[in-house]
């Protein structure tokens, strides 16, 4: 499955929990099986480090903050012109497939 937004894009979180919603944050990693990506600074997580020793290395303990995944439906991609979140559309430009803003039919991948 294809998705329409990929690594890189910069997003604003539409629906979800009421401290992400609103948030503009680019994408990290899309999870394309699960249909989930990962935004920078959004639907943060703590999570409790154990202190490891391997190998010469020393991982220190305490509390982790790291990016959850949310459902792709919930992001809508910040058209690069207009500057508004929009639908994106597929449009066949010659032998090149690109994206396009539904809302100003502007080019997204130039």
């Amino acid at each position: 499955m294809s998705t329409k937004i990929r690594k890189g894009d910069n997003v604003v979180i539409v629906t979800g929990r009421p401290e992400d919603k609103g948030k503009k944050g680019e994408v990290i990693k899309v999870l394309t099986e699960d249909n989930r990506v990962v935004v920078q600074g959004v639907n943060l997580r703590s999570k409790h480090q154990k202190q490891v020793q391997s190998q010469g290395r020393t991982i220190n303990p305490g509390m982790v903050r790291f990016e959850s995944s949310i459902d792709i439906s919930n992001v809508m991609l910040i058209c690069p012109k207009c500057g508004k979140p929009a639908r994106v559309g597929k449009s066949d430009q010659g032998e090149k497939k690109s994206r396009i803003c539904k809302k100003c039919n502007a080019l997204i991948d130039e």
